[in-house]
């Protein structure tokens, strides 16, 4: 199945990239648009049509697990995600393209990540997703596709996934907490989905959009210089990032990757998670 002379992608791909690689028997693309005004809206944008041979990948039954704690999104655990990949014909030789509706954060960078939490290699962001696929006519397809189930045998790499007490001891020992969330959400002035405004203490504010120029992700050694500034020095792997709910925080997660900058943590509860204990403190 794998051809060794075919291209291979860990980050970002362009939608030339992709459409020349349609029809691939090694490639699997996965939908994953969501509104967060509409639950069910991403599933029927995926059946008024989607890049021919995609499955859909829903935020909240595939890429979250709504019966454990962490969170407005907590995540899955790996039999049952595994289970999932399965599910939509993907094996670890796969080559995984991901897309949403627009830059990666909702929730194609989720689903990216949880991924390369398993170990899987070949996995890539559709940079600028469903919206520069169509605006550069690449074909639709209204179909649903023929899945062969796989089997899909691994477990998260637990060292790069951090619970609240995770983050208390992360910061505790030194470690950055970058936070995605626009400026205003992480200064405790606004608060549109938690019931308390605020931050972790400790953290720092990069919001998610500034990886991002005219809905694309920045070029590589832009980022790279942006998050050095930011690190000041600090080694990747003694990074985590949040932001609401663990989700549009692994876009952060892909521009640090993007800009040769991998290993960092994800903070899976994020600020949501933070807040299911009342006696945590709260910055503003």
């Amino acid at each position: 199945m794998n051809d060794s002379t075919a291209p291979r992608w860990q980050g970002l791909v362009n939608v030339e990239q992709l459409a020349s690689a349609l029809g691939r028997d090694d490639l699997v693309v996965l939908d994953a648009r969501v509104s967060l005004a509409d639950r069910s809206a991403g599933e029927a944008w995926y059946r008024d049509g989607h890049i021919p041979g995609a499955r859909f990948a829903d935020l909240d039954r595939d890429l979250s697990d709504h019966d454990r704690k962490g969170g407005r999104h907590p995540w899955p655990g790996a039999d049952a995600f595994t289970a999932r990949l399965g599910h939509w014909g993907i094996t670890p030789s796969h080559q995984v393209v991901v897309y949403d509706a627009g830059d990666g954060a909702l929730a194609a960078a989720r689903a990216w990540f949880l991924l390369r939490a398993l170990g899987h290699r070949d996995v890539a962001v559709l940079d600028g997703g469903w919206k520069a696929w169509t605006a550069q006519g690449g074909p639709v397809d209204t179909g649903m596709p023929a899945v062969a189930p796989a089997d899909y045998t691994a477990r998260f790499d637990r060292s790069r996934l951090l619970d609240a007490e995770g983050v208390q001891q992360h910061l505790s020992d030194g470690g950055m907490l970058i936070d995605a969330r626009a400026s205003e959400r992480f200064r405790g002035e606004a608060e549109p989905l938690d019931r308390v405004a605020g931050h972790v203490p400790g953290a720092v504010n990069r919001p998610y959009a500034e990886n991002l120029e005219d809905g694309r992700f920045k070029p590589a050694g832009v980022l790279a210089r942006e998050f050095s500034e930011l690190l000041d020095g600090r080694p990747a792997n003694e990074v985590a990032v949040m932001c609401g709910s663990g989700v549009t925080a692994c876009h952060h997660l892909l521009a640090m990757e993007h800009a040769g900058l991998p290993g960092a943590k994800l903070y899976t509860g994020s600020w949501s998670g933070w807040l299911e204990d009342p006696n945590r403190p709260v910055a503003r």
